[in-house]
């Protein structure tokens, strides 16, 4: 199964299991201090203007986001997380978030732009393509613990840092209509009337 593939197999079956917390959230009132994007306006037009600016993210840790958003999630025979502007709904969405998470997504890319330091004298967004790549599969996958000694493996902070990174990429993507399409929507927001059941009372067969 190819990479993408398996994004797209969990982020259906994530789906699925949120449904009643979603649910539960569109009936909440909404609150007038929340933000516009908080309280579930359509963004769509302002983060596709040819204008468009980010409001939490600066101009390197926003470059940064693309080239790694279409890494994770490139174009292939369907567009990719770059053509899906995944960095630009992260933006909106950091925008609105808690200093903490807000904090938590900028030491991850932060540390990804350390490791691209480290290991190549330079950012994560000026590295060759293939160097992209090979440092990020040397952060995908969690560190095994031995099997001879029954070790435990250390924590990998690396890992970690990635999964936080890959998960709002998937999340931002699947959340687009790129990303929607993907998954089997059609374009449709509406599907005509529901029918409730027509058979007479006691004649359910």
């Amino acid at each position: 199964m190819k990479r993408r593939e398996l994004i797209r197999a969990g982020v259906l079956a994530g789906a699925a299991a949120a449904l009643p917390a979603r649910s539960g959230a569109q009936s909440a009132p909404q609150a007038p201090e929340l933000t516009p994007a908080q309280n579930g306006v359509d963004a769509s037009k302002d983060l596709a203007a040819p204008g468009w600016k980010p409001l939490f993210l600066d101009e390197h840790q926003n470059e940064t986001l693309i080239a790694l958003s279409d890494l994770i999630i490139p174009t292939t025979d369907t567009p990719g997380a770059k053509e899906a502007q995944v960095n630009r709904y992260i933006d909106l969405v950091l925008a609105a978030e808690t200093h903490e998470t807000r904090r938590a997504f900028l030491n991850s890319l932060g540390y990804l732009d350390g490791e691209s330091m480290r290991r190549y004298k330079a950012a994560f967004r000026y590295l060759a393509r293939e160097d992209q790549a090979d440092l990020l599969h040397s952060l995908a996958y969690p560190r095994a613990g031995s099997g001879w000694t029954g070790e435990a493996a250390p924590p990998d902070v690396g890992h970690a840092h990635f999964e936080t990174l890959k998960q709002r990429i998937v999340t931002a993507y699947y959340s687009s209509q790129i990303g929607a399409r993907e998954l089997g929507w059609d374009g449709a927001f509406a599907h005509g009337p529901y029918k409730g059941c027509e058979h007479a009372e006691g004649k359910h067969s």
